[in-house]
């Protein structure tokens, strides 16, 4: 029977960048994939792109009311998938995470979800705390602190200013002035610490 596999870290540990090359290497040996992807999460519509420069197209974008089910059976009509390559799953809701387990065990397709465990106020996201209890595989994605210790948190800067308060979702990209960095959860402290910080 086919797995629910979750594999989650801070930002930049490459979640993205990993499934952009699974999609490859499934793609090069001539196996079918389908890719899932949050709309409110791409910086490029229609794909799904990494910090390292690569990108590869969404089959299936996803807002809070898509039933991905649904939607999956719609795109793939009697074709036979090999895999399902899911980005940003933390954005997604609990009910769609459902929906991916559902195509895991019911349809005996892999599902293979990446994204993030927890957001800028160390909150499990919804899609993620319920990945964490349906996955039959959980991998934690390494990625380091600037001070050189493991990252385990995700801390947000707008405008320079440490900013984890409200809006808890805020998308990065060349327009606006926000920026996230992966952080030790001892730089998490002394960064909310800083003047002018915001934090709730």
């Amino acid at each position: 029977m086919a797995k629910l596999n979750f594999r989650y870290g801070a930002m930049n540990c490459g979640k993205s960048d990993t499934m952009i090359s699974a999609a490859y290497n499934y793609t090069e040996n001539g196996l079918a994939v389908v890719t899932i992807m949050p709309e409110l999460a791409m910086r490029k519509p229609g794909f799904t792109t990494s910090r390292a420069g690569k990108e590869w197209p969404v089959d299936i974008a996803t807002n809070d009311e898509t039933a991905i089910r649904e939607e999956y059976h719609r795109f793939i009509g009697e074709r036979l998938i090999h895999c399902v390559l899911v980005d940003e799953a933390n954005f997604m809701t609990p009910e769609q995470i459902d929906d991916l387990e559902k195509i895991a065990k019911l349809d005996d397709t892999s599902v293979i979800a990446y994204g993030l465990r927890s957001d800028v106020q160390r909150r499990l996201f919804a899609g993620s705390q319920r990945l964490f209890e349906l996955s039959d595989n959980i991998d934690k994605m390494i990625t380091m602190c600037t001070c050189g210790r493991q990252a385990e948190y995700n801390g947000r800067f707008v405008n320079g200013g440490f900013h984890v308060g409200e809006p808890i979702v805020m998308i990065d990209n060349d327009q606006t002035s926000v920026r996230y960095q992966s952080m030790c959860a001892n730089c998490y402290h002394d960064n909310s610490q800083s003047p002018g910080a915001i934090t709730a």
